[in-house]
């Protein structure tokens, strides 16, 4: 989920960036070949268009983030409170000499899956 949260922060970047280069270019371009034509749209227009996209883009942005840091630390306490139960269920087998039958694949795969999520400790 966090290398999701990651990539998309990533693509939102790459994006902002994107619009800044078209924008550099699009004003150059009308610098250097602006001709009035009939019937096309202002290229003055189109840059103030550009703007506005631009800065519903930067709306947007300012609202994913908080989203994704709270994404961010709802996992780790999802991960801290799985990793005490863990480490408290296995204490509670060894004081009762709890013998456990073997795990099914089904919940090997699960049991690998959430310690490929959990931070090292």
């Amino acid at each position: 989920m966090e290398a999701e949260v990651d990539k998309l922060e990533l693509m939102f970047q790459k994006a902002d960036t994107d619009l800044d280069y078209i924008q550099c270019r699009l004003e150059n371009e009308i610098k250097t070949n602006h001709h009035d034509s009939a019937g096309e749209k202002n290229p003055v227009t189109l840059l103030k268009e550009l703007s506005v996209i631009k800065s519903r883009y930067q709306t947007f942005y300012a609202r994913f983030k908080p989203v994704a840091v709270e994404q961010k630390d709802t996992k780790s306490r999802i991960c801290a409170t799985l990793n005490k139960t863990m480490t408290m269920m296995q204490k509670l087998q060894k004081q009762t000499d709890l013998e456990l039958s073997p795990l099914t694949e089904e919940e090997k795969t699960a049991a690998e899956q959430i310690k490929s999520h959990m931070p090292d400790s």
